[in-house]
């Protein structure tokens, strides 16, 4: 059989398997992965603090939730549908992983009293990084942020902090 130069090398082996090596593919999967792993290891990049504003210095209450059931306020019905557990939505369907905003919920999510720190307010916090409000929750009041983690685990492991938190907010 000849060989293929391109991005795909085939060869035929002596039992007759044919065997495929990409080099090309390898290198993109391993480019991925290391891109993922970052992103993972340093938080949201997508959140960046604004560097032309001055930013206001707080000590605010966080705790840490994630799109499960018992941090969202949700459960499944008899058709195995997610739906709200109480307020004015009790019943209703609720798209799980949606923020209040419409977001899809991701590290970086703060929830928030949005009285007090409006959607699209960017916060840095020491340990966490910087994320960006773009949710709330009834129990989210005064200065009090839920900062999402992927996993109930790391929810629970960030637990209940007061924390000094830069906050830059619109206008």
């Amino acid at each position: 059989m000849e060989r293929i130069t391109t991005l795909v090398d085939l060869r035929i082996a002596q039992q007759g398997v044919i065997v495929v090596r990409c080099k090309a593919v390898m290198r993109a999967v391993s480019f991925i992965f290391l891109v993922i792993l970052s992103l993972w290891a340093t938080g949201c990049a997508s959140v960046r603090t604004p560097r032309e504003s001055r930013a206001v210095e707080r000590k605010i209450l966080t705790t840490g939730y994630c799109p499960c059931g018992e941090c969202c306020g949700w459960r499944r019905n008899w058709l195995m549908r997610p739906v709200y557990t109480s307020g004015p939505l009790k019943g209703k369907r609720k798209e799980v992983g949606i923020t209040a905003s419409g977001t899809q919920a991701r590290r970086g999510t703060i929830a928030a009293d949005t009285g007090r720190y409006p959607f699209g307010t960017v916060m840095y916090i020491n340990g966490y990084g910087a994320g960006r409000v773009e949710d709330q929750g009834g129990a989210i009041t005064g200065d009090h942020i839920d900062l999402y983690f992927p996993t109930h685990r790391e929810a629970l492991q960030w637990g209940k902090r007061m924390k000094w938190v830069r906050v830059w907010c619109d206008g």
